[in-house]
């Protein structure tokens, strides 16, 4: 696998987390942005739940080396961690702040009722976002304690990983297809966000957009500078953070 995410579960492997245990970790990520980009609330944060689970059972493997199996019902959160906090081997994120963590996401999707459909309560933003830049933030640190890397180039990771997960794009042999038809702005915007913090090169850029939208490309991007949504980076073109906010509260990431 030559793929972020193809190395990231490489990575995992590689520290001898189970092999099944990464797929479900990382599916249930993906799958939990995928529907948190759609707006579909709901089951980002029943997803939540099952990454949860994932985490559990990798940190049992990592503290006692072996662990439940999937299929299995995990034991109770507060008894995964009390366990946890008696691992003194292990590292304080793997015996508290991990399981502090999940245990909010679960409180979220237990105690709001999320997963009971027709109980009259609805999932709102703010839950579901908490579910998910925690998720982020979990999987950030586990690619920091397993993949023998910074914390710093750990969440660089996790941003390239999560910017990938894009539906408005399509990738076709190495050319990301833009679902739907947006002005040049927001088109560009769009293809930053996708390629994360590596940025795109004006070249790049140039091939990617569509041929109407290549005459004005420098006037384009030097209005995006203008208006702090992009910044040129030597000679890469990267997403500034407001940048980012603006590509997830104008929602452009949804394909038609």
């Amino acid at each position: 696998m030559t793929t972020l995410d193809g190395r990231v579960e490489e990575g995992f492997i590689a520290a001898g987390i189970p092999a099944e245990l990464v797929k479900e970790l990382l599916e249930a990520f993906a799958e939990a942005k995928r529907r948190f980009y759609r707006a579909d609330l709901r089951p980002s944060e029943i997803e939540g739940a099952r990454f949860s689970e994932a985490v559990f059972r990798i940190l049992e493997w990592s503290t006692m080396q072996r662990y439940t199996p999937l299929g299995e019902n995990l034991p109770k959160v507060p008894t995964l961690m009390g366990k946890l906090e008696q691992a003194t081997a292990a590292t304080e994120s793997v015996r508290f702040h991990i399981p502090r963590t999940l245990r909010l996401i679960y409180d979220v999707r237990n105690k709001r009722d999320v997963a009971h459909l027709g109980d009259g309560i609805d999932p709102n933003q703010q839950d579901a976002t908490m579910v998910v830049r925690n998720m982020e933030w979990v999987l950030a640190e586990l690619v920091r304690l397993y993949h023998n890397v910074s914390a710093t180039e750990a969440h660089g990771i996790i941003v390239d990983l999560v910017s990938k997960e894009v539906p408005l794009i399509q990738v076709f042999d190495g050319f990301p297809r833009v679902l739907k038809q947006l002005r040049a702005s927001d088109h560009v915007l769009a293809l930053l966000y996708w390629r994360g913090a590596e940025g795109a090169t004006f070249a790049e850029l140039r091939s990617w957009v569509r041929t109407t939208m290549r005459a004005n490309l420098k006037r384009t991007l030097n209005a995006l500078d203008a208006g702090d949504l992009v910044h040129l980076n030597v000679d890469r073109y990267v997403l500034t953070h407001l940048g980012e906010r603006d590509v997830e509260q104008r929602k452009l990431l949804e394909p038609q």
